[in-house]
């Protein structure tokens, strides 16, 4: 059970961080100033859910105490028992809620999305589904509100793409689109098929929180080399007429990022960059999650574009993600951008995951 003391102790920090948040020398330190956010954020959240936890767990009492009371009203008692029905149901919800307010926060969730997505196994009809996985994710961005930037798209002959990189920039954009890392299988009939003969084909993702310019990356002049070159593909008559794809090789770790899609050489360059530091970033993580034995198994699945994580049946209008052996029939609307039921279902299991793991965790101690 939630210690009520435990709570209060948590909750008492947030005079000190409203104190340190109106000192202009924190202002003035925009890393420290952004991590005093999110944490003032966090809490404010466990204090609402808390506070919703603990007035039920109050209320219940009382409506016992009614109940078990010989000097009860008869009326009364049984209005009571009529109503602590509901007030038990709903507890156990409310408790998970705050459960899962206190789970560590992960700093990322809140960060901007960079995605890659790349025609897997199946020629033609792979390039042809890797747009469909763009234009389904763009839409339920749009949905969200969100700015989708194309930075780099290498297009193919017959439609849709080879490879596609792009971020989509959002608060809370990565927590949504964590999860889609990995190969996405597609069983359908190509357009190019006379005979109606079902095929199979893949399109791989893979999804990185943002880099942003409190973190500590640092690319120094002299460890990049910069080529400029003329665009290919359906640019606008700029694009395709002057050298302004702009591609960046980070030399230690021969990490490249490009940029071919803005008509400004000075825009691609800034694009570039930004997707070099993002990739020079999940570089240096995953390097130390490897050191340190941690696989990050807080997460569903590892984020291995080579793990098959999804099917995507077109003749029997189904999608399965076999991370959590879901399977629904509304494929139509999914690829209309509708994600809404399986993107809570996956963050759902997740916070399982990691309840289970902090609860393992504690008994461990």
């Amino acid at each position: 059970m939630i210690s009520e003391e435990y709570i209060n102790k948590l909750l008492a920090r947030l005079t000190n961080i409203e104190s340190e948040l109106s000192d202009p020398a924190t202002a003035a330190n925009q890393k420290k100033y952004q991590q005093l956010v999110r944490e003032h954020s966090a809490l404010k959240k466990i204090e609402k859910k808390a506070s919703r936890f603990f007035n039920l767990k109050t209320e219940i009492d009382e409506h016992r105490e009614l109940i078990d009371s010989p000097d009860s009203d008869p009326e009364i008692k049984e209005l009571a028992e009529s109503e602590i029905e509901e007030l038990e149901k709903s507890l156990p919800d409310v408790e998970k809620s705050l459960k899962l307010a206190l789970l560590p926060a992960d700093p990322d969730e809140e960060r901007n999305v960079m995605m890659e997505i790349r025609a897997g196994t199946g020629g033609d009809e792979a390039a042809l589904f890797a747009g469909d996985l763009l234009r389904m994710y763009s839409r339920f961005a749009e949905t969200k509100g969100w700015k989708i930037i194309l930075v780099d798209v290498s297009s193919s002959e017959v439609g849709g793409y080879k490879e596609v990189v792009l971020t989509i920039e959002g608060k809370g954009a990565y927590a949504i689109f964590r999860h889609e890392s990995g190969t996405h299988r597609v069983q359908r009939v190509p357009l190019t098929e006379s005979s109606g003969r079902i095929h199979t084909s893949a399109a791989t993702v893979a999804v990185f929180p943002e880099a942003e310019a409190t973190d500590d990356i640092v690319i120094k002049p002299d460890e990049m080399r910069i080529d400029v070159y003329r665009a290919s593909g359906p640019g606008g008559q700029c694009v395709n007429t002057t050298d302004s794809a702009v591609r960046i090789t980070h030399i230690p770790t021969g990490i490249q990022a490009q940029s071919q899609d803005e008509k400004s050489q000075h825009r691609n360059r800034e694009r570039a960059m930004s997707v070099l530091t993002t990739r020079v970033m999940d570089a240096q993580r995953q390097a130390e999650a490897t050191k340190m034995g941690d696989e990050r198994r807080s997460q569903i699945g590892s984020g291995d574009r080579s793990e098959r994580i999804r099917t995507y049946n077109f003749p029997q209008n189904r999608i399965t993600d076999h991370r959590i052996n879901l399977t629904m029939y509304n494929l139509d609307r999914v690829m209309e951008g509708d994600l809404e039921d399986l993107v809570s279902a996956l963050q759902d299991h997740t916070n399982e995951l990691r309840l289970q793991k902090e609860l393992n965790n504690a008994l461990s101690q």
